[in-house]
């Protein structure tokens, strides 16, 4: 048998599912604790509330007014958008611009510097929050934003007004960049009144005075004190830029919503409304810088233009001066006429002076001396004609008288003189025509040459023309164009309409958005209930020893057969258990022996004790347990072989030099009933004590004479309990462990360190004790620290056990007083 049971299979172990139940009892039993850190937290709660200046949330709506798509609106042009849905070019909406604009940092430092939120006012109230006068502050104070910007640190003023008008003014300031901080105070008879600081300079004012110089002022009733605070423009405006939020409603509107935290409505809501209006201010002035711009950019090319024309006019004047035209077309038509006309005229020339110096050859040939000169063959000189004709009609006549007498007739000799001279002067005829033809031909090819060239240069003369009447034309048109656009730039001027208008006037929240008071309760109750339950929590953490049955399920999967509590030892006997007794300590034995009986298995016998370490209170528990059995009339005897500390002797108080176990397992020889004796708290219960500490306890259990002694008990006894030593101190009861049926590890709370179930855990899974459960040894009931023990009698899978309230005992097991 003992074979089979250190040869049976391990079973695997399940993760083991968490007891919410008793972790929520466990806490429970801390609710007094809990439930006053909670109203204490509430408590907190609410005074830091009082103490908060409530935030609403001013809200308004701006309509920004869409540019003519023509000139660039928020889309752009066809194209533009084309492009950008390609994904050729990226750009920013002009709207989406506008909205950045109107929550930049300029913008709004602007609207502090404006409305001098850079000075802030409180007056403090007995209990609660401090009120903020806006526009209705008794004192007010005034720096201009220059110095302020200058400051290296908030300018703080405490101002005191008497009930007689004086003021006392303490000024809290940082005169130099990481110095310290400096204090000025100064009274003044009357306000207003100027106050010197190395920071600045302050004026101050008192709101109660009236507004007629004349009249006197009312004495104040009681005094007051209003606190004054002057920051820098610029940090102020960072913190309104963080507060400020702009957001378009819908992705197809150009209207914003603006939204500001503030701790006034009435401040707030001046706020976006000069924020608008500086808004508009700015996009009127740059759209009129624009204009401005554009408008000294015509008027400058307007000069050089018309200087520009001027001269491309001048130039065409001259040109054509010195070209001589008048109109192009037609100079180059009448250039084509008159050439014409001279070319005919060369032409007759050149016919003219052929027959001329045909007729010089023909007279000056000695040949024809006598013989009539040509005629009629188209001269043009009537002269010469007449001459010819004069010579023949004296040649035909001289041919006349030759007929009907000779040469030497005088008539013939004096008609030959007279020819012979008329002669002479028909070749200075010709050679006179001859000269006045060549001198009209030169005069004709000089002029056909001009027209020639006048007609050859025409085409040159038209392209220089074009160019520079296109010039004229491109300068007169861009004059016209700058003309037509210093009028529109003109008419842009005189608009000034804004580019965002209010739809929705500024209008505060019903109710604060800061602070919450349903979320600072919320977090109040929930951080009032976390705290103690964290440090419950930490606290269990931080615990290294064993203290409830619940620390020990949760590092081990070994089953608990029972709590044993606290026994003053010193006043009581160790046997705590008494027959017939229905108490406290009786009832548990009771449950932990049914526990036992539970896992023993039918013919099993043997159950031994051990624990880690000395003093956990194994031999305690195992002379009661034995006590327990014998009362229910089972024969039981109670072995110690804790041979190295033997401990029996002082649970039954026997002397130590009784005779026991280590005398047999020397000698087995020995009778082995004359060692054991009959107890005297039952006559069912035996004691084997230890006997005398060998100097071998080892050697001595390895012997077979042990196994040979346990089966003899086994045949006479219905119960052995074996007190084994500590087995985390020494191998002993390992060996031991071979013989018994059950072992039961004791554990003792506030004493047994969760680090050593390291080795409970490793002795189970190396089967080296067999049919593993644990005892838990020495709780302290008054402690409460766990709410496991509202009810004993759980014992993992090994069922409850419990009586009920008829024995005043509570639920399961448990006790209550």
């Amino acid at each position: 048998m003992k074979e089979e049971l250190y040869n049976e299979p391990f079973e695997n172990e399940e993760e083991k599912p968490i007891d919410y139940k008793a972790i929520i009892m466990e806490y429970l039993m801390y609710w007094p604790w809990i439930a006053g850190c909670a109203a204490a937290a509430l408590v907190a709660c609410f005074i830091y509330l009082r103490f908060q200046t409530p935030v609403y949330n001013v809200n308004a709506t701006v309509l920004i007014k869409e540019s003519d798509p023509k000139q660039g609106g928020f889309g752009g042009s066809d194209m533009l958008e084309n492009m950008q849905s390609l994904g050729m070019i990226s750009m920013a909406s002009k709207f989406d611009n506008e909205v950045e604009i109107i929550q930049s940092r300029n913008l709004v430092q602007k609207v502090v510097e404006k409305q001098s939120l850079y000075i802030h006012y409180t007056q403090e109230r007995t209990f609660g929050y401090p009120t903020e006068p806006y526009k209705n502050s008794p004192v007010t104070v005034w720096m201009t934003p220059q110095e302020a910007k200058a400051l290296y640190a908030p300018l703080r003023l405490e101002i005191t007004r008497q009930t007689d008008g004086s003021a006392d003014v303490k000024a809290t300031f940082v005169a130099e960049r990481k110095g310290e901080e400096q204090e000025l105070a100064q009274h003044f008879d009357k306000l207003p009144a100027v106050f010197n600081l190395p920071v600045g300079i302050v004026t101050l004012n008192d709101n109660t005075l009236p507004k007629d110089s004349l009249a006197k002022a009312s004495p104040a009733s009681e005094p007051f004190t209003v606190e004054a605070t002057i920051q820098s423009p610029v940090a102020v405006a960072a913190a309104y830029k963080a507060r400020l939020t702009a957001e378009p409603t819908s992705k197809t509107t150009s209207i914003i919503a603006l939204g500001l935290d503030e701790t006034s409505p009435e401040r707030g809501a001046d706020f976006i409304n000069t924020l608008v209006a500086i808004y508009n201010s700015d996009a009127n002035d740059d759209k009129n810088e624009v204009a401005s711009k554009t408008a000294q950019f015509i008027d400058e090319r307007i000069q050089i233009i018309n200087k520009e024309l001027g001269t491309t006019e001048a130039e065409l004047a001259s040109y054509k001066q010195q070209a001589g035209l008048t109109d192009l077309t037609s100079d180059a038509q009448l250039a084509l006429k008159e050439n014409s006309e001279y070319t005919q005229k060369r032409a007759e020339n050149s016919t003219q002076l052929r027959l001329v110096e045909f007729l010089q050859g023909y007279i000056n040939n000695p040949e024809n001396e006598w013989e009539v000169i040509p005629a009629n063959v188209g001269l043009s000189d009537e002269g010469l004609s007449s001459a010819i004709d004069n010579y023949n009609q004296m040649l035909i006549e001289r041919k006349r008288l030759l007929r009907t007498s000779s040469e030497n007739n005088p008539a013939v000799k004096t008609l030959d003189a007279g020819i012979r001279a008329m002669r002479v002067n028909v070749q200075t005829t010709v050679e006179s025509v001859k000269k006045g033809l060549l001198i009209t031909q030169s005069d004709l090819n000089r002029q056909a040459e001009r027209y020639e060239s006048r007609i050859s240069s025409a085409p040159q003369q038209e392209r220089e023309l074009v160019s520079i009447a296109r010039q004229q034309e491109i300068k007169a048109n861009l004059y016209l164009m700058l003309l037509q656009k210093r009028e529109e730039n003109a008419i842009t001027l005189a608009a000034t309409a804004n580019n965002g208008r209010i739809i929705n006037t500024p209008m505060a929240s019903s109710a604060p958005v800061s602070p919450n008071g349903k979320m600072f309760y919320l977090i109040a109750l929930i951080l009032g209930i976390a705290a103690p339950v964290g440090f419950l929590y930490l606290r269990n953490l931080l615990k290294f020893r064993i203290e409830t049955r619940t620390d020990i399920e949760k590092i081990t999967s070994i089953p608990v057969i029972g709590d044993v509590p606290h026994t003053d030892l010193s006043k009581e006997n160790p046997i705590v258990i008494r027959e017939n007794k229905n108490e406290l300590m009786e009832e548990i034995y009771r449950s932990v022996r049914t526990n036992v009986q539970y896992m023993l298995r039918p013919g099993e016998k043997v159950i031994l004790f051990t624990s880690t370490t000395s003093g956990e209170g194994k031999s305690f528990n195992a002379g009661n347990l034995a006590v327990s059995l014998a009362y229910m009339g089972k024969k039981v005897i109670i072995v110690g072989l804790d041979i190295r500390k033997p401990g029996l002797n002082k649970v039954f108080k026997l002397s130590r030099k009784e005779r026991g176990i280590t005398q047999y397992l020397a000698d087995p020889t020995l009778p082995l009933e004359s060692l054991w004796q009959q107890s005297e708290i039952s006559p069912n219960l035996y004691i084997l004590p230890g006997g005398q500490v060998p100097p071998n306890p080892t050697e001595l259990v390895e012997r077979d004479a042990l196994k040979k002694a346990i089966d003899t008990l086994r045949e006479r006894f219905d119960y052995v309990i074996l007190d084994t030593a500590p087995i985390g101190m020494v191998t002993d009861t390992q060996i031991i462990a071979r013989q018994a049926d059950m072992s039961i590890y004791v554990c003792r709370a506030d004493y047994t360190q969760k680090a050593d179930f390291e080795v409970v855990n490793a002795l189970r899974a190396e089967k080296k004790l067999p049919n593993m459960c644990i005892l838990l040894n020495d709780i302290d009931m008054d402690k409460r620290q766990n709410g496991y023990y509202y009810g004993y009698g759980k014992y993992g899978k090994y069922g409850k056990y419990g009586y009920g309230k008829k024995y005043g005992y509570g639920y399961g097991y448990g006790y209550g007083k």
